[in-house]
């Protein structure tokens, strides 16, 4: 069994047709939230997810879109697109969203948006956040997104903390004795200075995950999102990575 992971897609459909295309038919495919967002194709790519995923958690866009969770406290750019997502987004979409939870647990991982409960969306961003995360859970691996940047932290038996970026992408093997926070990165709009969006593919039998990047059509984004009315920042920023 292979998994494909994916988070923060944020209506981006063109990178979305992308990481599908990678799949096969016997991949269950794992969202960490954030379907929408930002981008122009929101119900596109939730119903891509809804007929596709294994199992889906909320994020704290698609928490903002369906219950205004927190919108004051959005940047402007990103409150006016979740406003305009709010508009456009058929009531048995957001009725969907309103059923997903803040986390899933299978024994040998954990899935959330930002980190475990009962924070369930802080960002977790350095190795003190991850110490602090790794103690709320026993899971011995969290899959997480939120910050949009692909990278792991690693806690030993000694109980460092160690933490590795994928702007590249690659793979690891996971070590015995170790636990892990995986970030995946983002299928819609990654911010680590690199504008080729991510996922992750987790082998659990051969206890290896691959951080894929990869290029998606950026200018066909960018020319929704102008057309929607959506800020030009949410478009510019595409291509900077960032």
């Amino acid at each position: 069994m292979r998994y494909a992971i994916l988070s923060d897609i944020h209506s981006n459909l063109e990178a979305l047709n992308v990481v599908f295309s990678y799949l096969t038919p016997g991949d269950g495919v794992l969202c960490l939230g954030d379907i929408i967002g930002y981008g122009p194709n929101p119900n596109e790519c939730i119903e891509m997810i809804r007929e596709r995923a294994t199992a889906t958690v909320l994020g704290n866009h698609d928490l903002a879109a369906i219950e205004d969770f927190g919108l004051s406290f959005f940047n402007p750019a990103a409150r006016q697109a979740l406003i305009w997502t709010q508009g456009v987004l058929t009531l048995e979409n957001r009725d969907w969203l309103d059923t997903l939870g803040y986390d899933f647990r299978r024994d040998e991982f954990l899935m959330v948006h930002g980190a475990p409960g009962p924070n369930y969306f802080e960002y977790i961003m350095d190795e003190e956040v991850a110490a602090r995360a790794f103690a709320a859970t026993d899971a011995p691996l969290i899959f997480i997104g939120h910050t949009h940047i692909a990278e792991y932290y690693a806690l030993d038996e000694s109980g460092t903390v160690k933490r590795k970026g994928f702007q590249q992408g690659g793979e690891f093997q996971l070590a015995e004795n170790t636990r892990y926070i995986v970030n995946v990165g983002s299928v819609g709009q990654p911010r680590d200075l690199n504008p080729n969006a991510s996922f992750a593919f987790y082998e659990p039998d051969a206890r290896k995950i691959t951080i894929q990047r990869f290029a998606y059509p950026i200018a066909e984004v960018q020319e929704k999102i102008v057309s929607a009315h959506l800020p030009d920042a949410l478009a510019r920023r595409l291509v900077l990575g960032r």
